[in-house]
């Protein structure tokens, strides 16, 4: 790939990192996003939704393949990240308005509905689409982060995982999550994503880009604006079971979340399966990129026939 300096003038896409896929911005409403496109223009759509502290990257192994099965790949760095706009205001990234990106997106590329796919924070998101458009979803499937009622209710009952979210309150500081970031030009962060995941999960061209990214003006101010944004606001979903088919797909390992949380999420759906992988850690779709995509594809084809 290209050097970080070259990386740094136009942002990380396709075309520097050697993939196949368009870059361009969409007007999706109040912001506009950075998307990456692969697959026939005809093909079904799956959007993949890229959580913390990733970008549209975080799929890089997934849009090839899923463009070679016939996919039209929707790839959007979400609000505040990489290459998108980065509203000031914590407010501006309530789910309501994160879940409204999406929307916009579909409406934007002329889509009625996808395929939802989601990691980390991006799960959160499709969860949170599903729960309040299933029309607009073909399937939702969400890797390592639990539904929200689940999730909340956790976090009231479960010391276990009360622990495991302590970064969450971290956060809630002002300015100093984001000086600390800096600090060693992103060391912290680099290491935290090393010690989280399987040995050589992530390799340093992986790191070069994230550190591209995350060095973007205003971007990590943003980034961190997501949890400061849920924790003001406390939102709650209109309801909570989830009509469409859902996946669950979770790394047993995961050190941000305990493995009861997969369990207690596929309680509120109506249509789901849940897959646990024993080996895998948060990171999921990058230690078992190849069990991933088979997983994600197999729900399409089932929830199309």
């Amino acid at each position: 790939m290209s050097s970080l300096d070259t990386v740094h003038d136009g942002g990380v896409t396709p075309d520097v990192v050697g993939m196949r896929g368009e870059s361009q911005f969409v007007d999706v409403g109040d912001v506009e996003l950075h998307v990456v496109t692969a697959g026939p223009e005809d093909g079904e759509p799956v959007v993949l939704l890229h959580g913390f502290p990733e970008f549209w990257y975080g799929w890089h192994e997934c849009i090839g393949p899923l463009a070679d099965e016939g996919y039209r790949v929707v790839v959007p760095d979400q609000r505040g990240y990489h290459l998108s706009d980065k509203p000031e205001a914590v407010a501006a990234y309530h789910p309501d308005e994160l879940a409204g990106d999406v929307l916009g997106l579909l409406d934007a590329l002329d889509v009625p509905d996808a395929h939802l796919v989601g990691h980390d924070w991006g799960a959160f998101v499709a969860w949170w689409v599903g729960l309040h458009t299933p029309e607009r979803v073909r399937t939702l499937s969400a890797l390592n982060v639990p539904h929200p009622t689940a999730f909340r209710r956790a976090l009231k009952n479960d010391w276990e995982q009360r622990f495991k979210s302590w970064y969450v309150l971290f956060f809630q500081l002002p300015k100093v999550p984001e000086a600390l970031a800096k600090v060693g030009g992103y060391r912290t962060l680099c290491d935290l994503m090393r010690r989280s995941s399987q040995p050589g999960t992530f390799s340093e061209a992986d790191f070069d880009c994230y550190r591209a990214a995350w060095s973007q003006p205003d971007a990590y101010r943003s980034m961190v604006n997501w949890y400061r944004a849920i924790v003001r606001s406390n939102p709650r979903p209109k309801t909570e079971r989830v009509e469409v088919p859902t996946l669950v797909l979770w790394g047993a390992k995961d050190a941000f979340l305990t493995r009861s949380l997969a369990l207690q999420s596929v309680e509120y759906c109506e249509d789901s399966h849940l897959v646990v992988l024993d080996d895998a850690t948060h990171w999921i779709q990058h230690e078992e990129p190849v069990r991933v995509r088979q997983e994600l594809t197999d729900h399409f084809r089932m929830c199309e026939n």
